[in-house]
């Protein structure tokens, strides 16, 4: 399996070497995005399409690790973040989509627009086509774990680690309350867009200030 530890290895090799070292090519399309120590801060909570976008190919089973923190935003009841994965290309610019890619999309809305996202906590599939285009294929309601999820928790770093096969189309998503990150919940892709293959992926922010690191 390949892993990528998402936008992240750079991170503290930049910090510890003062940036003299080449980073991985990398683009701040949207948002407010800085270095400080060793976390990215995606620092525009007012951003709906804030996005970074990194060349890093991708192929059969990958494995994406890193924790994210809040830091700003939710004051109007709606934020969310996620990772395009397995992108034909990047766009430097403002963009709903991110060419031919995936959308794995962790969402909280008191007043949804759309009557397919659910009211409160939940996580959404997308399908994009093209810059502009994206098709939600799944959403799942989260409301569930709401009354686990304490203030403090979000304060502090939170573990994401996704697997994702572009051979088989299965994605798991592991449980970030399990401290060893070994129980998960899956699906599974469009088979007719397998096998997925990209160049590029992007971590992306909707009306949220956060900051990522490496690690657990």
């Amino acid at each position: 399996m390949k892993y990528f530890i998402i936008f992240l290895v750079f991170i503290c090799t930049a910090a510890a070497l003062f940036a003299q070292v080449p980073l991985p090519e990398h683009q701040f399309a949207e948002g407010t995005w800085s270095f400080t120590g060793q976390r990215l801060f995606q620092n525009n909570e007012r951003s709906g399409l804030a996005k970074m976008n990194l060349r890093a190919a991708q192929e059969g089973p990958m494995l994406y690790e890193f924790n994210v923190r809040y830091e700003n935003g939710l004051e109007d009841g709606h934020g969310g973040f996620g990772l395009h994965i397995f992108m034909d290309s990047a766009y430097d610019g403002r963009s709903w989509g991110a060419g031919n890619s995936y959308l794995l999309w962790l969402n909280y809305d008191e007043d949804p627009i759309s009557s397919d996202i659910p009211e409160g906590l939940s996580f959404q599939v997308y399908r994009s086509r093209t810059n502009s285009i994206m098709d939600l294929v799944e959403s799942f309601d989260l409301n569930e774990h709401l009354p686990c999820i304490e203030w403090e928790d979000i304060l502090n770093p939170v573990p994401v680690k996704i697997r994702a096969d572009g051979d088989t189309g299965e994605i798991r998503v592991y449980d970030p309350s399990d401290p060893d990150l070994l129980d998960y919940y899956y699906f599974f892709l469009d088979s007719g867009d397998l096998p997925l293959r990209g160049g590029w992926a992007a971590l992306r922010t909707n009306g949220l200030s956060l900051s990522f690191g490496i690690g657990y």
